[in-house]
């Protein structure tokens, strides 16, 4: 059979990976969290042209297919998108987008916010919204003590202070 009609690979074109997960909860987002998704599509779509520009010089084509999967990924999350805009005034309660200030039963104190997955950053106390701890938070209002389901055990938190960032 002539090989212009079969359908083998001659490494000369990248392989499509399989898309990354997409989370099955609604994607709320900061308008910090859009911005941050829209410099990632920003760099992705850079990044995408220069691997297809230089493929030619690039033997491997992962790279490539890597930087295509991971854009299909965030053009997904900012197609589905809600902006919840944080709210006018001071806040009565815990809601999306909220950075609260808490204290446990030992004194420690510590602060939150509470964002969208794309945003997360634990170790930077930027927390998802679907976390135990932010739906621990969520509706809480200042004084009020939250239990925070842990594998430890119940660790209550009292709020001590709601607010939002302008940005």
């Amino acid at each position: 059979m002539n090989k212009a009609f079969t359908k083998e690979e001659d490494g000369s074109s990248p392989q499509r990976l399989p898309d990354l997960p997409i989370s099955p909860h609604a994607n709320h987002v900061t308008p910090r969290g859009l911005h941050l998704l829209q410099d990632r599509k920003a760099a992705l779509e850079a990044e995408v042209a220069r691997l297809r520009e230089n493929r030619d010089f690039l033997p491997d084509t992962y790279p490539l297919s890597v930087a295509e999967r991971d854009l299909r990924y965030v053009e997904a999350r900012l197609a589905s998108a809600i902006l919840v805009e944080p709210p006018q005034g001071q806040p009565a309660h815990v809601s999306f987008g909220a950075t609260v200030k808490v204290e446990d039963e030992e004194g420690r104190k510590a602060i939150y916010t509470i964002v969208g997955e794309d945003e997360a950053e634990p170790e930077k106390g930027r927390i998802t919204h679907i976390s135990p701890l932010a739906r621990a938070l969520l509706e809480a209002k200042r004084r009020d003590i939250v239990e925070w389901p842990k594998p430890t055990g119940i660790v209550e938190l009292e709020v001590l202070d709601i607010s939002f960032d302008a940005a």
